[in-house]
């Protein structure tokens, strides 16, 4: 299927050596995940977008868009089509206002209960439904079901959202499929989901890996940003210097976490992190 990557920092830094450079580079995923690209990345507060069907490692613009691209916020996607033609207006990430969205997965059966879900989606957000992908569905369902552009929404309102999400999901698709390396044609809904200040991110049966810390920073002495959460892990809850999404783990100076199916990753305005899964 596709695969993530989403960075999150209390200042603006380049990801080229992520999307390029590392061993598991996005860019190297891609010679097996090869329908399109797309990378999002924030300035002054607004999304910016640049997408392609072509190959990643063949497309020498994306090389060009990694090297560029400083920011604050950045969410890139490669994919492999399962639902949807190959075509520039099914590349991910997907836009509505300040928010974006990239999946990993698939809807079993979408063709059959599309309906459903687009019977659930806020009429608002439907003229702009431009795909014929069921990810794009799902953007908009989970933009309607979570309820998160009204202001000062507090964690606990936003997991309840994404709970009641699930339930309906679950309703009109059935259980996810808990074997990462399960038939393509099962529901998995691994997804990231960012308005520049805070990222939500779930693993839907598909893997992701995060990590919010160095095991010692090569720039410490020189970082006017050093806090003591850039080499130590912090509990649920706590502030932290950066977030880092992705399909892989992809540097060894990173320490990461693999995430559980039904593991729930939200980093609100003020860089808490907040973790919960919606199977306890």
């Amino acid at each position: 299927m596709c695969r993530l990557f989403g960075f999150r920092s209390i200042f603006s830094s380049q990801v080229h050596t992520s999307l390029v450079g590392a061993n598991n580079a996005i860019i190297n995923q891609s010679e097996f995940h090869p329908d399109g690209w797309g990378v999002a990345y924030y300035l002054e507060g607004t999304p910016h977008l640049i997408k392609s069907p072509k190959s990643a490692i063949t497309d020498t613009l994306f090389k060009k868009v990694s090297g560029i691209v400083s920011s604050k916020t950045v969410l890139a996607h490669i994919r492999k089509a399962t639902e949807g033609s190959i075509d520039l207006l099914n590349c991910h990430p997907f836009q509505y206002g300040k928010w974006v969205f990239a999946h990993n997965g698939n809807v079993k059966d979408f063709i059959k209960i599309k309906e459903k879900f687009i019977d659930k989606i806020d009429r608002k957000y439907l003229r702009f439904l431009l795909g014929d992908t069921d990810s794009e569905v799902i953007f908009y369902f989970l933009l309607t079901c979570l309820d998160i552009e009204k202001k000062d929404i507090s964690p606990k309102e936003i997991k309840d959202n994404f709970k009641k999400f699930i339930d309906t999901f679950k309703e009109i698709a059935g259980e996810f499929c808990h074997d990462t390396n399960g038939p393509c044609t099962e529901n998995f809904l691994t997804f990231i989901l960012t308005d520049g200040e805070q990222m939500f991110c779930f693993n839907g049966g598909k893997d992701l890996f995060y990590t919010t810390h160095k095991i010692k920073c090569p720039d410490r002495e020189s970082c006017d940003y050093l806090a003591e959460s850039c080499e130590n892990p912090v509990g649920n809850g706590q502030t932290i210097q950066h977030l880092i999404i992705s399909s892989e783990v992809l540097n060894a100076e990173n320490v990461w976490h693999q995430t559980q199916v039904g593991d729930f990753l939200l980093l609100d305005k003020h860089m808490k992190l907040h973790t919960f899964s919606i199977n306890s």
